[in-house]
C-alpha cells in the first residue's frame, strides 16, 4: 500500500491503513498470512535502503505478490542479541560470498527474496551488512518446515547458506551499516506486533462476549455471573487503554517520531495485554475453550509467540530500563 504507483503500489503513506489491513485480517481472515511481514516489516528496508534500480527490480514483484519476502536475523545462536550473528558475507569484488545458517525464519519456506543479515566486519560487533538472496541461488537451500505450537498455516523454516554468490547490486545500503538499519526499522517491525497482538485481544473478547451469553449453567447465561461481568470489565478495560496507546504509536509512526524505547512498551504491553486475555477467554469458554473445533483455543496457542517474536517481553524490559539510565555498563 506505502509503495509507489511507479512500483505497483497504492502510494498511501498513512500507516492507519496498513493498520485497518492487518486488523481486519486478524479479526476475519487468517491470522498465518502474513501480509503484515510481507508489507510492512521486510519490503521497507527494500523501499528504505534500496538504489532506484534495486526498487524497480523487486518492488513490482513484491507488490503484485509474485514474490513473497523474509528477512533471515535469527540463528541458532543469535537472536535478540544481532552482535553474535555469526552468518558472514566475504567482500569479493564483483560479488559477496556467503555462509551461514538462520532458524525460525518466518515465510522462509515460501519466500522468493530474503533480506539476510550477514557479519562484514569479523571483529566489530556491529560490522553487519544486508543482502537479498533470490530463490534459486546456487548454495541457498531452505531447511524442513518447522513444527509449532501454533500458527499453523504461517511457514517457518531453516535456511542455509553454502558459498552463495551474492551480486554486489544485492546488497541494500551500506555493507557495515546493517546494525544501524536494522535498529531503525524494528521500531515499525514491533508498532506492527503490537497492532497484531490488540486486534487478537479484540478478537479474542468478542468471540467470548457471544458465548456466554448463549452458554448458560445454573438455569441462566454465564455471562449473567458477577465473575463473569468482572472478568469482561477487566479485560474492556486493558484493551482500551492499550489500544488507544498503539493508535497513538501508529500516529507518531507516520510523523517519524516511535522511538525504539516507546515502541518497546507498546510491544511489551500489548503482548501481555494479549496473553492475559487470551488466558482469561479459554477459562470463559470452560471445555469448550480447550477444544481446537473452537476458534479461541486456536486463538490461545497462536498467541504465545508475540511475547518472544520481534523482541521477547523481557528484552523490551531491558531496552525500556535502559533508556531511563539503567544500564548496568555504567552504574557498576
Amino acid at each position: 500500500m506505502w509503495a509507489d504507483e511507479t512500483y505497483g503500489g497504492a502510494g498511501v503513506t498513512d500507516f492507519r491503513y496498513e493498520q485497518i489491513v492487518y486488523e481486519e485480517n486478524i479479526a476475519n481472515g487468517e491470522l498465518g498470512f502474513y501480509i503484515n511481514l510481507h508489507s510492512g516489516l521486510v519490503a521497507p528496508y527494500i523501499g528504505g535502503l534500496g538504489t532506484e534500480e534495486q526498487k524497480s527490480r523487486f518492488l513490482p514483484r513484491c507488490a503484485s505478490g509474485e514474490s513473497i519476502l523474509a528477512i533471515a536475523i535469527t540463528e541458532p545462536g543469535a537472536g535478540s542479541d544481532m552482535s553474535g550473528i555469526k552468518t558472514r558475507a566475504e567482500d569479493c569484488g564483483d560479488h559477496w560470498l556467503l555462509n551461514g545458517a538462520k532458524t525460525y525464519i518466518s515465510n522462509g519456506f515460501l519466500a522468493d527474496l530474503v533480506i539476510v543479515v550477514a557479519r562484514t566486519v569479523p571483529d566489530k560487533r556491529t560490522g553487519l551488512g544486508l543482502f537479498v538472496v533470490e530463490a534459486g541461488m546456487a548454495g541457498f537451500e531452505r531447511g524442513r518446515r518447522l513444527k509449532k505450537m501454533g500458527m499453523a498455516a504461517q511457514d517457518t523454516s531453516e535456511l542455509f547458506f553454502r558459498d552463495v554468490k551474492v551480486p554486489k547490486e544485492n546488497g541494500l545500503g551500506e555493507p557495515t551499516a546493517g546494525f544501524a538499519y536494522l535498529s531503525r526499522f524494528l521500531a515499525g517491525e514491533r508498532l506492527i506486533a503490537a497492532i497484531g497482538s490488540m486486534a487478537a485481544a479484540q478478537t479474542a473478547f468478542d468471540l467470548t462476549l457471544e458465548y456466554i451469553k448463549q452458554r448458560r449453567a445454573f438455569g441462566k447465561p454465564i455471562g449473567a455471573f458477577q465473575n463473569s461481568r468482572f472478568v469482561m470489565a477487566d479485560m474492556r478495560t486493558q484493551i482500551d487503554a492499550a489500544q488507544t496507546f498503539v493508535d497513538q504509536c501508529v500516529l507518531l509512526y507516520n510523523a517519524g517520531r516511535l522511538t525504539p524505547e516507546i515502541a518497546a512498551e507498546i510491544k511489551l504491553l500489548s503482548s501481555e495485554v494479549e496473553g492475559k486475555v487470551m488466558d482469561s477467554c479459554v477459562q470463559l469458554h470452560g471445555g469448550a475453550g480447550y477444544m481446537d473445533e473452537y476458534r479461541i483455543s486456536r486463538m490461545y496457542t497462536d498467541s504465545r509467540i508475540t511475547r518472544i517474536f520481534a523482541g521477547s517481553s523481557e528484552i523490551m524490559k531491558e531496552i525500556i530500563g535502559r533508556s531511563l539510565g539503567l544500564d548496568d555498563r555504567k552504574l557498576l
